[in-house]
């Protein structure tokens, strides 16, 4: 790996163990570059144009690592629980891959719950998942529901995995026990699929929660 990129990479690694452990906002700049070991404290500016740029990149790291275990899925799953577990799974295998104790899972749980960042995430996600079968596939199968209760059943699904990710990643690093990410994906993706294709109390009625607010 040429220098500049070990600096890079060092870069990204501290950050997101920061950001996971102290929060985004609590985290200067500078102090990423000293953890990372890099004595230009201006080091994230000259590597990533600024906070934002890092921030980008972190979660660029993430979708990038998607790619290959989202290709080991089953092209055509044959159920709502089988299109769930083709989004769930390819992202617990990712967290499966990390070096232990990893910080993924709590950084994506500061990223969602940051008001700016947020928007990064859910542009991210989109432009990861947009041309998806999959994606089309559990669309036509919850084509009942109104597309509102769908969003907003989707929007308040991710909050709850990343949520139960990171606490999953947490107690993992506290106790020195292995996460057992892939039985963690069999379990969201159940309750997921559960969630998605529960029926409507009062159909008809409006959405309380729009996915802007969750």
């Amino acid at each position: 790996m040429a220098r500049s990129e070990a600096a890079r990479v060092a870069l990204l690694d501290a950050a997101e163990r920061l950001f996971a452990e102290e929060g985004i906002a609590q985290v200067s700049d500078r102090r990423v570059a000293e953890v990372a070991g890099n004595t230009n404290h201006s080091a994230v500016r000259y590597y990533f144009g600024g906070r934002e740029g890092l921030l980008r990149a972190l979660i660029a790291r993430h979708m990038d690592a998607l790619a290959e275990p989202r290709r080991a899925m089953p092209e055509q799953p044959d159920s709502v629980l089988g299109d769930v577990r083709s989004l769930v799974q390819p992202s617990m295998a990712v967290l499966a891959s990390l070096p232990r104790p990893s910080w993924r899972a709590r950084f994506l749980a500061q990223a969602l719950h940051d008001p700016t960042l947020r928007v990064l995430m859910r542009e991210a996600f989109e432009s990861a998942f947009v041309d998806l079968p999959v994606r089309a596939s559990l669309a036509s199968r919850l084509a009942h529901l109104d597309p509102g209760v769908v969003a907003g059943r989707a929007a308040l699904i991710a909050r709850i995995v990343m949520t139960a990710t990171a606490e999953v990643e947490a107690r993992a690093e506290q106790d020195g026990q292995d996460p057992r990410w892939l039985d963690v994906g069999d379990f969201l993706a159940d309750a997921i699929a559960g969630m998605l294709a529960a029926p409507v109390s009062r159909p008809g009625a409006p959405n309380p929660l729009t996915a802007a607010e969750l």
